[in-house]
């Protein structure tokens, strides 16, 4: 198994028990997309008060340690968005493979969508 099939099948279990342990049973996908994207973007939050985007403070010494911690815990809602929807590691692998792929093109001007290539 590889290590993004690992975290499908973690994050699987977890959201079972997760769903068990909190009699969460009769919600909806749409209703779970809503919950994990509103998480995600409070994760994202604690991210970027890691990063030092307040100009009008002065800077912290990066915690790289905490910055981290905040990137699995995006990782943890996005993956269990992508499993509510019946995707797999196979499938991401795949979308994602052909997502970065057009993102080349686009800025090399190889793409049908104009408005991308860089001069």
């Amino acid at each position: 198994m590889d290590k993004l099939e690992r975290i499908f099948e973690l994050q699987r279990a977890f959201d079972t028990s997760l769903v068990a342990l909190r009699a969460l049973e009769g919600i909806s996908t749409e209703q779970w997309i809503q919950k994990e994207t509103l998480a995600m973007i409070s994760e994202l939050a604690e991210l970027i008060d890691e990063v030092n985007f307040k100009w009008w403070k002065n800077p912290k010494e990066l915690d790289y340690a905490a910055i981290k911690e905040e990137l699995v815990d995006i990782l943890h809602f996005f993956v269990s968005m992508c499993l509510k929807v019946g995707m797999d590691a196979d499938e991401l692998c795949r979308l994602y493979t052909a997502k970065n792929r057009e993102n080349f093109d686009r800025q090399q001007g190889r793409s049908e969508k104009p408005g991308y290539e860089a001069v």
